[in-house]
């Protein structure tokens, strides 16, 4: 009984340094994780229950719920939270459907595939601020859209000036810049589904159709759970398109108003 127990004491002592031993190799990573990424989240919540001077005498003054309590009856906030939602729903559904669809047709056999994957791959290099400023040009009132309109011999209009069309300018150059390394992604990802599983199935018969949905959707449920995660955090965080397209003011008419835009806002100007 005396050896039982030294054997058990024995095993004990060696799983505890084993622990200790992973932990003391682990800690530069969890000291990295402690200081920039969990300290922030909490100094966050910190500050959400205070009113901060973030500029020149910085200052913090408690006031426990009454910036939450704002936030009800503050009527830029709904309209940033709205426009945001609807932008969010519009361009991550969007984006990752056309990744697929562009990475289904690069992984044929296409004559020049390496060449239409580079021109494909190119929006996403760009600064997003150099793109706002070319999509601005574009749809400016004397820009390129309306004189190819004009050259067609129909009427022009002013894009940038509608708030109803403002938002969707800014959704379909976001679609146009990020679906290509989305579309890099999914087409990484097919290439590592096994080629033995398409020949399989065409000899059971199955169609393409078949083996899209029965084989190729179910090993890409990761990379599209992946993908659409970070379509969403991405398009929660915009704000230098919003910000140059309407020079930080949200117009015209709120129409391009963020949360993060009413944020930097009250931050900064107010």
């Amino acid at each position: 009984m005396l050896n039982t127990f030294k054997n058990k004491l024995y095993i004990s002592n060696k799983t505890a340094n084993e622990i200790l031993n992973g932990y003391s190799f682990m800690a530069p990573t969890i000291i990295i994780l402690g200081i920039f990424l969990l300290l922030p989240i909490l100094f966050a919540i910190v500050l959400a229950f205070h009113k901060v001077q973030p500029l020149g005498e910085i200052s913090y003054n408690f006031r426990g719920w009454k910036n939450f309590l704002r936030i009800t009856s503050d009527e830029q906030v709904w309209i940033a939270l709205k426009n945001t939602v609807e932008y969010v729903v519009i361009v991550v559904p969007v984006q990752t459907i056309l990744a697929l669809t562009l990475a289904l047709i690069l992984n044929t056999n296409l004559k020049g595939k390496n060449w239409f994957r580079i021109l494909f791959f190119m929006p996403t290099v760009t600064s997003s601020a150099v793109l706002t400023l070319i999509f601005m040009w574009i749809c400016n009132t004397n820009g390129l859209l309306n004189n190819f309109l004009a050259f067609l011999g129909l009427p022009t209009y002013n894009w940038l000036g509608d708030p109803a069309v403002a938002l969707k300018a800014i959704m379909l150059m976001n679609i146009w810049s990020t679906t290509p390394l989305f579309m890099v992604i999914y087409l990484a990802a097919l290439q590592d589904i096994p080629e033995t599983l398409y020949e399989a199935a065409t000899i059971d018969g199955a169609s393409w159709w078949d083996k899209f949905i029965w084989i190729t959707l179910p090993f890409l449920q990761p990379v599209t759970f992946f993908i659409v995660v970070m379509g969403i955090i991405g398009t929660f965080q915009l704000f230098d398109q919003s910000y140059i397209f309407s020079r930080g003011s949200g117009g015209p008419n709120n129409s391009t108003l963020t949360v993060v835009l009413l944020i930097y806002q009250y931050a900064f100007k107010n």
